[in-house]
């Protein structure tokens, strides 16, 4: 018998772990974080206590790994670094993503979660600020630092204003969002505006011709 015997395969073993960041994060949804007990994630998705410690160091562990599963779906790590098409190509593809990704039930709904109870649990909001708007932010600093991309920028415009201002854009009318049921409008309205918004984001932080 070989020495991996009765052990869990590699794949096996990363499947279970997915299932386990997934079943956290469907938990801190439907029942905030703060009500959430690490026993109660392990018994739903059968897996020892000690086995989310050992992988995760707990429940802010796991609210991280919850966080960066859902973005990954969205964003390739390092994908804005290395695409060298032109900036409007590589921004409009970005925007078109964050605004799916902001209209996600799953990430609206979390960030309710955070606003109801993140003045009790510091933790909490530290925690999705670094794995949630953090490293977008991260992100977007380092693609108009680049020095193709920041040559582009009118001047006085720095890469961290860039980044802030693109957010904004794309996000447009977020509150609505967390008071609300989400707009009755088709997906090439949604568009239309965003790019109106892009559009007034160009204007704004782009060298004009």
């Amino acid at each position: 018998m070989s020495k991996s015997a009765g052990r869990p395969k590699a794949a096996d073993a990363e499947s279970r772990m997915h299932d386990l960041v997934h079943t956290a994060g469907m938990l801190f949804l439907k029942n905030g974080y703060a009500k959430v007990s690490l026993e109660s994630i392990a018994r739903q998705a059968h897996v020892a206590v000690r086995t989310i410690y050992v992988k995760f160091g707990g429940k802010a562990g796991l609210l991280s790994a919850a966080l960066e599963q859902r973005r990954d779906r969205f964003f390739g790590s390092g994908e804005m670094l290395a695409d060298q098409r032109p900036l409007k190509d590589i921004v409009n593809g970005f925007a078109m993503r964050f605004l799916d990704l902001m209209a996600s039930p799953d990430v609206i709904a979390m960030q309710r979660v955070v606003m109801a109870e993140a003045a009790d649990n510091p933790e909490l909001a530290e925690t999705f600020y670094e794995h949630g708007p953090r490293r977008t932010n991260n992100m977007l600093l380092e693609f108009f630092a680049r020095p193709d991309i920041h040559a582009q920028l009118r001047d006085g415009i720095t890469p961290e204003q860039a980044a802030k201002h693109l957010v904004i854009c794309v996000k447009g009318d977020q509150l609505r969002c967390f008071l609300f049921a989400r707009p009755a409008e088709t997906r090439a309205q949604t568009l239309e505006k965003m790019h109106q918004r892009l559009d007034l984001f160009y204007h704004g932080v782009l060298r004009q011709p």
